[in-house]
């Protein structure tokens, strides 16, 4: 048995081009999905998965993170004055009690591994959550991240999230290969950063979620610049396997790329079916659009 996963990394320092110019002063994390930035999302499963310290690693430009996570003292005074209770409780519960945030700098913009590595100092000795925001998963039972955390309790081993991409689009992902993997888990022996097709050892593709040892962080710091002149995470992992399990594991769930438009746009109409108040009006104005071409 592990230790339980207690802290979890956020890396949040990357500027969101794509989504210029909402981007210009919104970070991509702020983009909401009805009425919730994705950053709530990922937060929201890190600490169903029994986190209690979330910490962001984000560069000197982006304050709206931790103004979200900040109190509103004079939001909530309006609030409360106005008798808006139920939006009250909103407001005041971003963060449940006992969850703390905590945010550090990434001074340069060198890759995930360097910004993973930056939690060092926070993280210490013990096994921690890595979950990329853009990657939003949806499911109706356990989080992608409890499933995960589940999984390391029982092994002890560091757990990657993976699932199925077509053979073609095998050059966008981190791509593992592995043995005696049961349909839902299995040991790595190898990953590849981006691989072309011809060069891919499977399908599995690497999705934003990791349950790492700590061990991680003395392989980060020994790795160099790697695919883009950046400190590749993957690079670290594959080093790690060397010396210690590493698991894929196929979470429960469906996963949308909201660091693209058409995975935002997705997601958005995914939690918008799922709503219980927006859900039939939702499917009825879908079907009048489709319906008018």
């Amino acid at each position: 048995m592990s230790k339980r996963i207690r802290k979890a990394v956020f890396p949040v320092a990357g500027l969101g081009t794509r989504f210029l110019p909402a981007t210009k002063t919104v970070p991509k994390e702020m983009l909401p999905i009805i009425d919730r930035p994705l950053i709530q999302y990922a937060v929201d499963e890190a600490i169903e998965a029994g986190c209690d310290t979330l910490i962001f690693i984000t560069n000197r430009y982006k304050h709206a993170v931790a103004d979200y996570f900040d109190k509103a003292y004079e939001l909530e005074q309006k609030l409360e004055r106005a008798g808006k209770t139920e939006q009250l409780e909103l407001v005041r519960h971003v963060l449940p009690n006992g969850v703390r945030a905590v945010f550090v700098t990434q001074a340069e913009a060198l890759g995930l591994g360097h910004a993973v590595l930056c939690a060092k100092a926070i993280v210490g000795d013990e096994p921690f959550a890595v979950l990329l925001p853009d990657d939003l998963i949806w499911n109706r039972g356990n989080g992608a991240l409890k499933q995960m955390a589940d999984a390391n309790e029982a092994t002890g081993a560091s757990i990657i999230a993976v699932e199925d991409v077509p053979h073609d689009k095998t050059g966008s992902y981190g791509i593992v290969a592995t043995e005696a993997f049961d349909g839902r888990q299995g040991k790595i022996n190898a990953i590849v950063e981006k691989p072309k097709p011809e060069d891919a050892p499977s399908d599995l593709a690497v999705v934003g979620r990791y349950v790492l040892s700590p061990k991680i962080f003395e392989l980060l710091e020994a790795t160099g610049t790697g695919a883009g002149g950046e400190i590749q995470l993957t690079d670290a992992i594959a080093e790690l396997l060397k010396s210690e399990r590493v698991d894929a594991f196929r979470f429960e769930g469906r996963r949308f790329d909201c660091g693209t438009h058409l995975g935002l746009v997705e997601a958005t109409i995914r939690f918008a079916l799922d709503n219980e108040k927006l859900a039939g009006p939702a499917r009825e104005v879908l079907q009048k659009m489709l319906a008018e071409g």
